[in-house]
């Protein structure tokens, strides 16, 4: 292990892009799975004791740990272990613990690893339960996901977005060899259409904002050549999912999906 580890991993097998730029193009998607939930820090502002500090702090943190735990963390395992030796199927960390003789410290990893995940879906319930709650107040879901404790949690709409999530368990114990890719497809494809939805609200909050002579307190960067930016990047994404076996089929579903829900709106808008 310690005569692999060198900074000069870094290009020594082929340099950077070593098998050229189709494998990082063709990658994007995958990567986009890694970014879901950055989103999460514009529906916390409803409930933030001071937003205009709060929220464009937490923006900035994630650039940093951005830069430090996707970046960094990749610097140092490549300079650790040649990624010509990193296998697909196990996890390149723990791997390098092993190699290493640490399998105390592997195990650990591991550990980290699971607390991570269940730190995800805490965060994927807290959100999708809040988003639930605004629809029934909005009347475009049952109202009885309105109930709220007394803290103000809306319990009802906790309790479904939990349920709703155990499924992926029904899900693996099913399809044990292809859950994991069939619910990635389907959370980059939802991650899409979320983002593209983001852009092309801010870009009509922010028009209604210079119709009434407002300013906003939080300055989008390139707005609004930044939000256009955004759309045509995604949309390069979902071009790539249809060329990709294993994600092709959310992709397509896609507009399949944008138009019941056009037509979901528009019936409830009539009644």
């Amino acid at each position: 292990g310690g005569e692999k580890a060198s900074i000069d991993n870094l290009w020594r097998y082929g340099g950077f892009f070593a098998t050229g730029w189709n494998g990082l193009i063709l990658s994007l998607a995958v990567i986009m799975f890694s970014f879901g939930g950055l989103e999460l820090i514009g529906i916390t502002a409803a409930e933030a004791r001071d937003p205009e500090k709060s929220i464009p702090k937490a923006v900035n943190q994630v650039v940093y740990r951005i830069l430090l735990f996707y970046i960094g963390s990749l610097v140092v395992l490549l300079a650790l272990y040649p990624w010509v030796e990193v296998k697909s199927n196990s996890s390149p960390f723990v791997m390098i613990f092993h190699n290493l003789d640490s399998n105390v410290v592997a195990s650990a990893l591991n550990f980290v690893i699971l607390v991570a995940s269940l730190s995800v879906y805490n965060s994927g319930v807290y959100s999708n339960s809040r988003m639930l709650f605004g629809l029934s107040v909005q009347g475009n879901a049952p109202k009885f996901l309105t109930r709220v404790s007394r803290r103000g949690v809306p319990i009802n709409s906790l309790m479904l977005s939990g349920a709703i999530t155990s499924l992926v368990v029904l899900i693996n114990y099913l399809l044990p060899q292809k859950a994991f890719g069939l619910l990635m497809a389907l959370v980059v494809a939802t991650l899409l259409l979320n983002w593209i939805m983001i852009c092309l609200a801010h870009l009509r909050f922010r028009a209604a904002m210079r119709r009434q002579g407002r300013e906003t307190q939080f300055k989008a960067l390139l707005y609004p050549f930044g939000n256009y930016l955004c759309i045509a990047f995604l949309g390069m994404i979902l071009l790539l999912m249809c060329t990709m076996d294993d994600m092709r089929l959310s992709a397509i579903l896609l507009p399949v999906w944008i138009v019941f829900l056009f037509v979901a709106f528009k019936t409830l808008r009539r009644k």
